[in-house]
């Protein structure tokens, strides 16, 4: 049987900063002897709005397994996209409030465009960087064999719009078990709860989830606020981020479970 990690030809590897992309990521390497070619480049797009504890687990799967780790972040200009690394990535949001700014409004559950300039746009400008001209080359997604609606979209857009996004973790029939017992035998893991994701408070999180997590990083609401209260609008139709904290604040007390209906891995939905 084919090794479904090995890549015969240029390939843009995804990396989101999540378990199942640096699980994939790790297997890639395994399938080419422990050294990427040349051909073959992961990339990792910073929005200014991943926990610390991504970036540093993005640091770490460089550093530990000797990869060279591309970090882009998404520019209003010419190039689109500057190049950063662990010690100059933004921390603040500012490719996110930037994004806003431009467009004059927040993302929203119908208008996702801030994983489509942020993610997708910023790993496509690297990459015709580099010369490579889009369509030419694979892009690897670290989409497991349980997403099975995810592979469909990813499959669907591929056809659309003529882009080559592959799955080599649904080819592997890889599911979330699979991936939880490989990152419990390493000696660094990502240090956060699934339901806490890589954005801090992305709105595609359930509004109980994001309550539970203004509980938990009271802090971490401020800069949602500001971003809607910039563009006067919501991320989400049903509830500004100031109605939510205001919600924790009448119930300070009532924790919750951190639900995960939407992969924590961010871009995944939208890049497949």
């Amino acid at each position: 049987m084919d090794n479904p990690y090995f890549l015969g030809a240029r390939a843009c590897v995804s990396f989101s900063g999540g378990r199942t992309s640096g699980f994939m990521l790790r297997k890639i390497v395994d399938a080419h002897g422990g050294t990427l070619p040349d051909y073959v480049l992961p990339l990792f797009a910073n929005t200014g709005k991943e926990r610390e504890e991504t970036l540093r687990f993005v640091h770490d799967c460089g550093t530990n397994w000797g990869v060279k780790i591309h970090w882009v972040e998404w520019r209003d200009t010419a190039e689109g996209f500057e190049e950063v690394g662990y010690n100059s990535a933004s921390r603040r949001g500012e490719p996110f409030g930037a994004l806003i700014a431009k467009k004059k409004m927040p993302p929203n559950w119908q208008a996702r465009f801030c994983t489509e300039f942020l993610k997708v746009r910023a790993m496509d400008a690297f990459m015709t960087s580099r010369g490579w001209a889009p369509c030419t080359y694979t892009v690897v997604i670290g989409l497991r064999y349980d997403e099975g609606l995810r592979i469909f979209k990813m499959l669907e857009r591929n056809e659309r719009d003529g882009r080559q996004c592959i799955a080599p973790m649904s080819k592997a029939k890889v599911t979330e078990p699979d991936v939880l017992r490989f990152w419990g035998a390493q000696p660094f893991d990502l240090a956060l709860e699934p339901g806490e994701g890589n954005c801090d408070l992305c709105f595609l999180k359930s509004r109980g989830c994001r309550k539970e997590l203004i509980r938990r990083r009271p802090g971490a609401v401020q800069w949602w606020k500001d971003a809607e209260q910039s563009v006067n609008g919501w991320f989400d139709r049903r509830d500004s981020y100031a109605d939510l904290e205001a919600e924790v604040h009448r119930s300070p007390d009532l924790f919750g479970p951190l639900t995960v209906e939407h992969d924590a891995e961010c871009g995944l939905i939208c890049q497949s």
